[in-house]
């Protein structure tokens, strides 16, 4: 008798574990962002592939940098050089990069977002490269339409984009080392690039104050990168990727990122002060005080707090970078 309830208890637990399951997988059907897109037409998954949130700060960068350049007016938002270089910011070469950054990271995503085109079967490996050839190709034929130099550019960010991503070096891997090579790919070259693409004639020392600046919100963007990392430090565990919440917790990692993301700010105000672009310097030491107070929540509960900070706090950084650009301007006129 006793067998016989042994025997049913483990039957209804099997019965029960398969519901749960069935739920599980319910759950994952319906659940917004993890939605497979096996329906979802060619050009919706290509837009998927491309990730365009994240082409905004690059278009930002190359918009800062011809604005610093001081040849850069009103009427130029109509001109040719100006929509190339948006298409070559947003949708070329950083899309080259997010597609690139998805193929070698398709062995994390199947951790932390399976629902990715790769991971998720709805992009194969043999088209993903082809994308990423034709694109390649296309950005650096666009860089060079608006100055060879620039196609040279394109090139570093394609090449960054392999190290930052592909094994065996993998600098996603090697903790300040990832974020600061996407920093520089993200705010330097495009910056310089948009400097260049205006400027009728440069030399390094005209490139020098935005070359400063650039750097300088490099730091802020080193900080704000480690703000990205929160939403995945279980598979960066799993996987070996040694990003700051993994070396130092959460809440560390936070503060880590605060302090970075501050300094860089103020140090670009400190260089205007030397400029002697004074009001144009109090702005920006402004615009930090808004983001330091967002800081708080941020340390408090990282993993919680990171889209939020980021939609909010953000907003305030890169009108910092703007402002920065209108300084160097008006230095230079």
């Amino acid at each position: 008798m006793s067998d016989f309830f042994l025997r049913k208890r483990s039957a209804d637990r099997r019965e029960y574990g398969r519901q749960q399951e069935t739920s599980l997988n319910v759950r994952k059907l319906i659940s917004p962002g993890k939605r497979s897109a096996e329906h979802l037409s060619k050009i919706t998954l290509l837009i998927r592939f491309l990730k365009p949130v994240t082409w905004i700060p690059v278009i930002w960068s190359f918009l800062c940098g011809a604005v610093s350049s001081g040849a850069f007016g009103w009427p130029d938002f109509l001109g040719i050089k100006f929509f190339l270089g948006i298409l070559l910011t947003g949708p070329l070469a950083s899309g080259t990069c997010q597609m690139l950054n998805d193929y070698f990271d398709r062995d994390l995503d199947e951790i932390n977002e399976p629902w990715r085109p790769i991971p998720g079967g709805e992009i194969s490996l043999r088209n993903a490269t082809i994308l990423i050839a034709v694109w390649s190709l296309l950005s650096v034929l666009v860089g060079y339409l608006i100055h060879p130099l620039i196609a040279l550019y394109v090139i570093i960010g394609i090449v960054n984009a392999h190290l930052y991503s592909a094994n065996p070096i993998k600098l996603k891997k090697r903790l300040w080392a990832g974020n600061i090579i996407v920093a520089l790919s993200y705010l330097v070259i495009p910056w310089i690039a948009g400097e260049i693409a205006y400027s009728s004639g440069f030399t390094l020392q005209s490139l020098f104050p935005s070359l400063v600046v650039a750097a300088l919100f490099t730091v802020s963007s080193t900080g704000t990168m480690t703000i990205n990392d929160f939403k995945s430090v279980e598979g960066d565990r799993q996987i070996g990727v040694k990003t700051l919440p993994v070396a130092f917790g959460e809440r560390n990692a936070a503060v880590i990122a605060a302090v970075l993301i501050n300094i860089g700010q103020l140090m670009a105000a400190g260089y205007l002060l030397i400029l002697g672009e004074n009001l144009f310097a109090l702005i920006v030491a402004l615009l930090v005080i808004p983001q330091f107070y967002l800081q708080f929540d941020l340390v408090r509960s990282p993993k919680t707090m990171d889209v939020r900070y980021n939609a909010f706090a953000q907003n305030f950084l890169v009108a910092g970078m703007l402002v920065c650009a209108l300084a160097i301007k008006s230095y230079r006129l």
